[in-house]
This record gives structure tokens, C-alpha cells and sequence, in this order.
């Protein structure tokens, strides 16, 4: 009777993808180092082939609740972010932020929860002409953005806000802007009405609509 023979190692493939604990480990330092949110394509081309970056993301996710540092989905992007409860322990850390004018933020509520919204609609809302530097300063922020022009006559330019504002007020989609309770209290408004009923816009910076000129021409 022969004896059995052991069979040979079967060599790794130069292409089997790394162990999940591994892809873990690789997407969180992608993360950490990153200094903006990063897409799921960017992690699948960054990492092995065959790696899961997706269910990575969400061991991660699980892991890091109730943490120091959470992981935020910003629109389609990741984040490590402070835990909210904490941002508190930040404010030494965070730089002086500007203050954006009334019309500055009016014209920034009014494409967060009207998007994509054109400029004759800003104006429509508020009742007053939007001035192109209310709108140059949001661009300029990176919290609104350029959006799809609408197919009507003259094809006007709509306005959405930016995954840098949704990571600003840490939200993962327009969804998720909060009521307007809870933007006065971050001092995002005022006790003034808002739109629809705003008392009279500082004389020097805002003109009552007399058309609806886009700000953009192709």
C-alpha cells in the first residue's frame, strides 16, 4: 500500500484581495488622511483589486459609534468627524468664521430647501433682487454650486448646495437640514420672518425686483 502523499501549497494569487480586517485598516487610513470626504470609487481605486471598500465602510461605521470620532457619510462621500456631543472640546481649534450678511443667508436657506432653485425663484421668494455679490460670496464659500440649467426659455441656471456645506453643518443629504428652530439656534437666522414675509433689505446691498435677468449668460 502507498502511502498518501501530501499535496503541494497551494500558491496565493497574486490578485486575491487581502483579508476584511485588513481592507478595514486601509480604509480607515485613507480616511484619517484625507482632507475631504472620499467616494466609495475613490476607495475602490485606491485599495487591491477585489477589495469590498463598501463593507468595510460599514464594519467601521459600527465600530466607531459612540465614539470620540464618528464616521459621517457626506452625500456621497466618508468622513471621520468629531462626535457632535464634543464639538464643544473644539472651539479653541476652529478659526474666526466670517459672517455672512442676512441676504447672504436668506439666499443660502432658500437654495438649501428649494434646490435646484434659479435665480429668478431666489428672487420670486425673498421679493427683492438677489445682488451678484450675495451669490459670488456663497460660490466663492463652496456652499452652493452651479446646477443643471432648466429647460425652459432662456434656459436659466439653477443653484444646489455643495457636499462642503452638507459637511459644514454635518449632514449627509439636503434631507436631513434641520427646522428653523434649530437654525436660530446655531445662529443661522434670526427672529425675523424668514422669506415670504422679511421686513425691509438693507438699502445699501439688496434692490426691489424690477425683472428677472439671469446672472449667468451662456
Amino acid at each position: 500500500m502507498t502511502e498518501p502523499t501530501h499535496s503541494e501549497p497551494i500558491e496565493k494569487s497574486l490578485f486575491e484581495a487581502p483579508p476584511m480586517g485588513e481592507q478595514e485598516r486601509m480604509v480607515e487610513a485613507i480616511l484619517f488622511a484625507a482632507t475631504e470626504p472620499v467616494t466609495l470609487a475613490e476607495l475602490i481605486k485606491r485599495m487591491p483589486h477585489g477589495c469590498d471598500p463598501a463593507e468595510a465602510l460599514l464594519t467601521l461605521r459600527r465600530r466607531y459609534e459612540g465614539r470620540g470620532v464618528n464616521m459621517v457619510k457626506v452625500g456621497d462621500a466618508y468622513a471621520f468627524r468629531t462626535a457632535p456631543d464634543l464639538g464643544h472640546l473644539m472651539q479653541k481649534e476652529t478659526a474666526e468664521q466670517r459672517k455672512l450678511s442676512r441676504a447672504a443667508i436668506e439666499t443660502l436657506a432658500i437654495v438649501a430647501y428649494h434646490q435646484p432653485v434659479t435665480r429668478a425663484e431666489i428672487e420670486e421668494i425673498r421679493g427683492v433682487a438677489v445682488s451678484r455679490g450675495t451669490v459670488d460670496q456663497l460660490l466663492e464659500l463652496d456652499w452652493i454650486r452651479l446646477g443643471r440649467r432648466r429647460m425652459t426659455p432662456g434656459r436659466p441656471v439653477t443653484f444646489v448646495v455643495t457636499d462642503h456645506f452638507l459637511d459644514h453643518f454635518g449632514l449627509e443629504s439636503a434631507r436631513d437640514l434641520p427646522g428653523l428652530k434649530e437654525l436660530r439656534a446655531a445662529g443661522l437666522l434670526d427672529s425675523r420672518p424668514l422669506p415670504g414675509g422679511l421686513s425691509t433689505p438693507s438699502e445699501d446691498e439688496e434692490q426691489p425686483t424690477t425683472g428677472q435677468s439671469e446672472l449667468f449668460e451662456d
